[in-house]
């Protein structure tokens, strides 16, 4: 069975005051746990122990409840959300007072930063399943429901989702833009409400130019009094209502910023109030008071005028951001995403947001010097071929105009916002304002979210390679200067290069010495004394001795003395064996008899008795040595023999050999027999086996009888099925195959 919605489901349970069965919706007021959220405030500003005390108090009740939200089932969980308007005062608490990155900075105690970290992530989990309307496939809401759940109890509205933006953009990017498009995707009211907070946006801007005494084309119907002095001006105004000011303004733009990066679609409903004019008109009113009045009040901090600066510097970039950003979506990125017909349009806007804002010079050499106005138009000129060039080159003649009389500096162009890191980049102030910045610095990355990391430092091989990337260009730079200019600018060689080549470095790196090598830091463990192996202080260590034995070293391949052929080409010891063996040349072959005892073995006795001579007297003793001596006499070594022996002697042992193989040769076993012996064996094995399986082949009857002598019936059958069976062996059937290739064509008739 299918899981019904959320909206759709009714629980039954028993009625706590009559005892009985009833049935209620799912989403039901009484479902609703008891529970109190408090509001959140900021951590204190000052390391006062009874403030961080009533902080991480507070900041531990918010906790813990959230976590306790978070860990509710799907039902119970919307119930709360839903029907808890402490729950709702809680969040609303969090996304108006928490701290932003661009924040003043303060030291915190590690406990309220822990915790702090702590709250973030369990805020923006909250928020994250708020906007989920299913969880799974067992638990969900209908999209319909769920966007008029989220509309009409004020789950979301405009001011919450730009918070959010600002708030977790940076390190929750991906996680954030599937909300936003969730939300606005299953609620599109949320776009008419965008439409009517724009005009609020741009009221900022004109409150701004209120209380700089400054105004703007068409911000007012109404004619100024004559009565009306404007007595206030940046220059004038106190420094905390200055400060005050900055902050708004660095606040508003880096809040549009983040909500335009979060969620690109919502720029159309930005243009239809021509916010591109506006916000032009504005910067080129308001930046320049505002930089002018910093650079020229007097201040007793400098950190003060850093801060400020930092801040202007950042609004400035931002709100240039803001403005490429809505050219891209609303022109550019149509353009490149259309087909050729329909790109007319997109091109006529793009022309017309220009032709607009062609007056405010400031803002069009700001724009010009991140984003490049000739780049846009050449993806114009590329995109359609019917470009009206008139206008296009009336345009960049406007841009090229408004450099007049400053230094062109081509600053690093970013291809989207949406792609920024959010390193600030400092636009020059031009000799309009006076003076230079002075102790200028760049913000660092902004909305950074629960998920930023710091840059890590880089280090060994990578940065000696980028030490040689900006050396090859700049020849001249020592390279402790361009190690100081990669810390100062993040390890980024090409705002390095950049920034030297347009003169545009913090002023601590200007006053460097630019031939400034490099010092390097020395090991605290020289390597000989660290060093420590299974050489150490041996007889050719030369870190331990002075002396070493020359002679003991061995270059090349070491020379064996004694080796095979030596050993086989020393004679001595033959030499030293023969003078041995000589001694034995006293043995004869012929045992030497007395001259009288010759006589008995010679003269023959004719009375002597053969009978018993054929008897073997004697021929199983054991023979003594004398006789063995007289039968085979004693032989010399061949090896020890002179030259003249050893001939007389090779003949005899040729002789003897050539026996020994004669009697081998007739008792060799050929290994290889006769074939036709083979054949009458197989043959013989095969009748055997025959003969044991029963089977008796007579051949007789298919050879019959002799010609002319007529054939018997058995002998014409067996025939037949020779001539009939032939076919499946040898080659008989050469006919049949050639037909049947002859019939498909193979062989030509």
């Amino acid at each position: 069975m299918p899981a019904l919605p959320l909206d759709e489901l009714q629980l039954t349970e028993r009625d706590p005051k009559t005892g009985k069965l009833r049935t209620l919706p799912a989403l039901h007021p009484e479902i609703k746990a008891d529970r109190s959220f408090v509001l959140y405030k900021p951590p204190p500003a000052i390391r006062d122990p009874a403030l961080v005390e009533e902080f991480l108090e507070r900041a531990k009740f918010i906790a813990d409840d959230l976590n306790w939200l978070l860990a509710l089932p799907h039902d119970k969980f919307w119930c709360q959300v839903i029907f808890d308007e402490t729950l709702q005062k809680c969040l609303d608490s969090y996304l108006r007072s928490a701290p932003r990155k661009f924040d003043a900075l303060w030291d915190c105690h590690p406990e309220v930063n822990e915790l702090q970290k702590c709250l973030h992530r369990s805020v923006f989990l909250t928020f994250l399943r708020m906007s989920t309307h299913k969880e799974s496939k067992d638990h969900f809401i209908t999209p319909s429901v769920f966007g008029k759940i989220i509309y009409n109890n004020f789950l979301f509205d405009i001011p919450k989702i730009l918070d959010l933006c600002v708030l977790f953009g940076k390190g929750n990017g991906l996680l954030l833009q599937k909300m936003i498009g969730n939300i606005f995707t299953q609620q599109p009211s949320y776009f008419s409400d965008l439409d009517e907070t724009l005009p609020t946006v741009l009221q900022v801007f004109n409150n701004i130019l209120h209380k700089c005494g400054l105004q703007s084309e068409g911000a007012s119907a109404e004619p100024q009094k004559l009565e009306e002095k404007v007595s206030v001006t940046p220059g004038t105004m106190p420094l905390q209502e200055l400060k005050d000011i900055v902050l708004y303004l660095c606040d508003t733009c880096t809040t549009l910023w983040a909500f335009l990066d979060v969620f690109p679609l919502a720029c159309q409903t930005f243009q239809k109030h021509e916010f591109c004019y506006r916000l032009a008109s504005f910067y080129e009113l308001a930046i320049p008071e505002l930089e002018s009045a910093i650079k020229k009040r007097h201040y007793e901090d400098n950190s003060v005028f850093a801060d400020l600066w930092r801040r202007i510097s950042h609004s400035r970039k931002k709100m240039i951001e803001v403005f490429h950003t809505l050219i891209n979506q609303v022109c550019l990125q149509p353009i490149l995403e259309s087909s050729c017909e329909n790109i007319q349009p997109f091109i006529e806007e793009f022309l017309q947001i220009f032709t607009s804002v062609l007056q405010e010079r400031r803002f069009l050499r700001d724009y010009d010097e991140l984003f490049p106005v000739e780049d846009d138009v050449s993806l114009l000129q590329q995109a359609s071929s019917a470009l009206d060039e008139t206008r296009t080159a009336y345009i960049l003649q406007a841009v090229e105009s408004a450099w007049e009389g400053v230094d062109r500096k081509k600053g690093q162009a970013g291809k989207d916002p949406a792609a920024s890191n959010g390193a600030s980049v400092i636009v020059e102030s031009t000799p309009e304002d006076g003076e230079d910045p002075g102790a200028a610095c760049a913000l660092e990355d902004e909305c950074a979210g629960a998920a930023a990391a710091p840059v890590a430092r880089v280090s060994g091989v990578e940065l000696d390679s980028l030490i040689s990337q900006v050396k090859d260009l700049l020849p001249d730079l020592g390279e402790g200067f361009i190690l100081a200019c990669l810390e100062e600018y993040g390890y980024d060689t090409e705002q390095v290069i950049n920034n030297i080549l347009e003169d545009k470095l913090v002023p601590y790196l200007d006053k460097l010495d630019r031939r400034m090598q490099r010092q390097l830091k020395p090991d605290p463990t020289p390597l000989v004394s660290s060093r420590y192996n299974v050489f150490q202080n041996d007889e050719f260590d030369v870190f331990s001795r002075d002396a070493v034995d020359v002679s003991r070293i061995q270059k090349g391949k070491r020379r064996e003395k004694d080796t095979t052929r030596s050993l086989v080409n020393d004679k001595r010891l033959v030499a030293e064996q023969r003078e041995r063996y000589s001694q034995y040349s006293v043995v004869v072959e012929e045992l030497p008899l007395e001259p009288g005892a010759a006589q008995d073995y010679e003269d023959y006795e004719d009375e002597y008795d053969d009978t018993y001579d054929g008897n073997q007297v004697g021929a199983n003793d054991a023979d003594s040595d004398d006789e063995l001596i007289s039968r085979r006499p004693f032989t010399i070594p061949q090896v020890l023999r002179p030259k003249g022996q050893e001939e007389g002697q090779e003949t005899e042992e040729e002789d003897e050999e050539e026996e020994e193989e004669a009697e081998k040769e007739r008792t060799k076993d050929h290994f290889v027999q006769d074939p036709a012996v083979l054949r009458e064996r197989a043959e013989a094995r095969r009748q055997a086996f025959l003969a044991r399986k029963g089977h008796k082949h007579d051949s007789s009857a298919v050879v019959g009888n002799a010609k002319g002598h007529g054939q018997n019936r058995e002998t014409v059958q067996e025939r037949r099925k020779k001539e009939a069976n032939k076919s499946t062996r040898a080659n008989h059937n050469r006919r049949a195959m050639a037909d049947r290739k002859r019939s498909k064509g193979m062989i030509p008739s």
